[in-house]
């Protein structure tokens, strides 16, 4: 078992939340609603010898650089979502789909309890995504249905980290921002709501986040 290494920007998250809303730090937040059952999960991903980070103000787990698990919080649970969670053999029929989002996969808590049945269960799914990561296995995905407009395309090429952040996304917050910025009819619109949105894209925020 290799040696766990805390992040203290982790142990920071889970005393102010992700801050990405008004209500960071206060009882309101969605984090601070469910500390203990993150906790545990961060205990149990980090004792596979993942390396904890930061990104896009939640935990991401990480292996040799690559995106394998994260641990965070949505106002009605506790998750761990598997960033190639569809390419997991699920043995347990546990992981459940993430909005639009083709790869990733998601289990869902609201109790401390529930998470130490299931613990081993847990910790060999993450063993099997680190497995999965090492062996190189390829995500095939579905081609976006919506084109990506002309005003989208100008942005990135004017901004090259506008385009990375964009393409960091995961692919259902990508979709969604392309159905937005397609809408108008006008350019000069498309371009604005483009603007509009921008500090939220660099901060790894989906539209309706």
């Amino acid at each position: 078992m290799k040696q766990i290494k805390i992040n203290p920007q982790v142990d920071k998250y889970l005393i102010d939340g992700c801050m990405r809303c008004k209500y960071g730090g206060t009882p309101q937040c969605k984090v601070l609603n469910w500390v203990e059952e993150l906790e545990l999960l961060r205990q149990i991903v980090l004792e596979t010898g993942l390396t904890e980070e930061i990104k896009w103000s939640v935990p991401v787990y990480t292996h040799k650089g690559k995106n394998v698990v994260t641990v965070n919080a949505l106002k009605e649970s506790a998750n761990i979502g598997f960033f190639k969670g569809v390419l997991l053999s699920d043995k347990q029929k546990i992981l459940q789909k993430q909005g639009n989002i083709q790869s990733a996969r998601i289990i869902k808590f609201t109790n401390v309890n529930d998470i130490e049945k299931i613990k081993d269960v847990l910790r060999s799914y993450v063993l099997e995504a680190i497995a999965i990561e090492e062996s190189g296995k390829k995500l095939e995905f579905r081609k976006n249905p919506e084109p990506v407009p002309d005003e989208l395309l100008k942005a990135f090429e004017q901004d090259p980290a506008f385009k990375e952040a964009f393409y960091t996304l995961t692919h259902g917050r990508q979709r969604g921002y392309i159905i937005h910025f397609s809408q108008p009819k006008q350019p000069q619109t498309r371009f604005g709501r483009i603007e509009k949105c921008k500090e939220q894209i660099y901060k790894g925020i989906g539209l309706n986040d």
